[in-house]
């Protein structure tokens, strides 16, 4: 696609800007799982190994509440490419870590996942250059399925994960994807979680929840973005 194309700059102009912060609603529901976790979570064997990973010159946590078109995920590589260019030091020097919560979990979640279990029913997504409704992780979009143009295959969250990238999951709002399984499939419990855990891309780390998750990439010296 030529880079003067209209929807090619409108998507840049839109991943290069940050999202302000906001105050995120503490529902019933979501006050019920902070005070009451389930016994599958107090069991949880968290990894924290990931921490050990967090060893760039450079380090920033990027917060991604929202699905936003994906637009969260991408800034991620955006950033380790621009400090790249600009400030001339390479890639191994930058630790981007992404937490993946709240609406944004379904990011998480393979195409695989996102087909069988509706999850664009639950959270409407447009695409983020057409900008038209869309059943597809955004996240995960492809030139090889004529979904982007090729020059944005590499900021897929896929490819973020194998350059190294560090990607957290809440387990709060995996409490969602668990409620499309038990609806789909008729489980519950531990077989629903497992069924959904499994669903997640593979790389994603599943952590207490998204907040533990960004304030521990905090204290291992990463700045604080909100991406979504």
């Amino acid at each position: 696609m030529p880079q003067s194309d209209p929807t090619r700059r409108d998507f840049l102009e839109r991943l290069g800007a940050t999202a302000l912060l906001a105050t995120m609603p503490i529902t019933p529901d979501a006050l019920r799982r902070l005070t009451t976790p389930t016994e599958e979570a107090r069991a949880e064997d968290w990894d924290l190994t990931w921490v050990d990973r967090v060893k760039g010159r450079y380090r920033a946590c990027f917060d991604v509440p929202e699905i936003d078109s994906g637009y969260g995920v991408w800034r991620a590589s955006l950033w380790v490419q621009q400090y790249s260019d600009v400030l001339k030091v390479k890639p191994q020097d930058c630790s981007p870590v992404l937490v993946l919560r709240h609406n944004g979990i379904a990011l998480a979640m393979t195409q695989a996942f996102w087909d069988k279990y509706d999850v664009s029913k639950k959270n409407p997504v447009m695409h983020p250059i057409t900008q038209q409704g869309t059943d597809r992780n955004p996240a995960l979009l492809s030139s090889t399925r004529n979904e982007v143009p090729a020059d944005f295959d590499a900021v897929a969250l896929d490819k973020f994960i194998s350059r190294g990238g560090i990607v957290l999951a809440c387990n709060l709002a995996l409490d969602d994807m668990i409620e499309l399984v038990s609806k789909k499939d008729g489980t519950s419990g531990d077989v629903a979680r497992k069924t959904a855990i499994a669903g997640f891309v593979p790389g994603v780390i599943l952590q207490p929840s998204g907040v533990f998750a960004a304030l521990r990439a905090q204290d291992a010296g990463c700045k604080y973005l909100r991406a979504s």
